[in-house]
């Protein structure tokens, strides 16, 4: 089901931006008993993309009710939100643009996390390395050919999920994940702010570990570092938290950090 401007409809003029440049942004949420979790952070990430991308996009209220509707429908979920500069004129001008399009959709929740969850997932270093761009590194914007030949790559392995690297060399992310990884009682994970995308359960999760018994760090850090690591846990908004049992050929068993934010990540606020 898709709501385009408010309206049921699967239709998308040809000539909105979203389709001609990916100039706009989306998030991703999860729905539980016809509930949006971390519906203020999503709405923020939202609005930190639109300012930084410059799309006058001002109908808050109205997206924050279309998407609190289309929740209450769903017992579970998948709630995706994407914003794009509209339609208007051609070449990479968006002086024209007028209104700004939104487009919301739900679909099912995939049910091999709760398999991940259990198991633990394998991780593989990807080949396909992501560019580093300030102005636009931490947004979820809609430029994802990066992610889509990491995840053609990882599809050719038999790993669940991908480590990648920035163009620098310095382990950025997952695929579709943030990670960390926890050095005895210091939990690491990678500076955003070149390249790689600022998770709302990333964020969540950096919340949790700064009132806990751990110390959180956000750093750049190189493959053999994290390689080292005594544990490491990746993250998104509808995992939410999972824990990994292999990377490469180093084997990983310690759940200590996982145990400690697998609840809170549940049912977060």
């Amino acid at each position: 089901m898709y709501l385009i401007n408010g309206k049921t409809s699967d239709l998308l003029p040809a000539d909105d931006r979203g389709l001609q440049f990916g100039d706009g942004c989306f998030t991703t949420a999860r729905i539980v008993d016809g509930r949006v979790l971390l519906l203020a952070s999503h709405i923020a990430r939202l609005q930190l993309a639109c300012t930084q991308l410059a799309i006058p996009y001002l109908q808050w209220q109205m997206l924050i009710e279309e998407m609190c509707h289309l929740a209450q429908l769903h017992t579970h979920g998948v709630l995706k939100v994407i914003i794009t500069r509209g339609s208007g004129g051609r070449g990479y001008s968006g002086a024209n643009c007028r209104n700004a399009t939104r487009i919301l959709s739900v679909s099912a929740w995939p049910v091999h996390y709760d398999r991940w969850r259990q198991e633990g997932i394998t991780l593989a270093l990807s080949p396909v390395r992501l560019g580093r761009n300030p102005l636009l590194a931490g947004l979820k914007h809609l430029n994802r050919l990066e992610q889509v030949l990491i995840r053609s790559h990882l599809e050719q392995t038999d790993a669940d999920e991908a480590l990648v690297l920035d163009s620098e060399g310095w382990v950025t992310e997952c695929c579709a994940a943030n990670l960390f990884w926890r050095k005895g009682d210091v939990v690491y994970t990678p500076r955003l702010d070149q390249a790689g995308v600022n998770g709302i359960m990333r964020q969540f999760c950096i919340r949790m570990l700064a009132q806990s018994p751990f110390s959180i760090v956000e750093k750049y850090a190189g493959l053999e570092e994290v390689m080292q690591a005594d544990e490491i846990v990746v993250c998104n908004a509808l995992m939410p938290v999972i824990p990994v049992r292999a990377c490469g050929d180093t084997l990983l068993s310690s759940r200590l950090l996982f145990d400690f934010l697998a609840p809170l990540c549940e049912h977060p606020n």
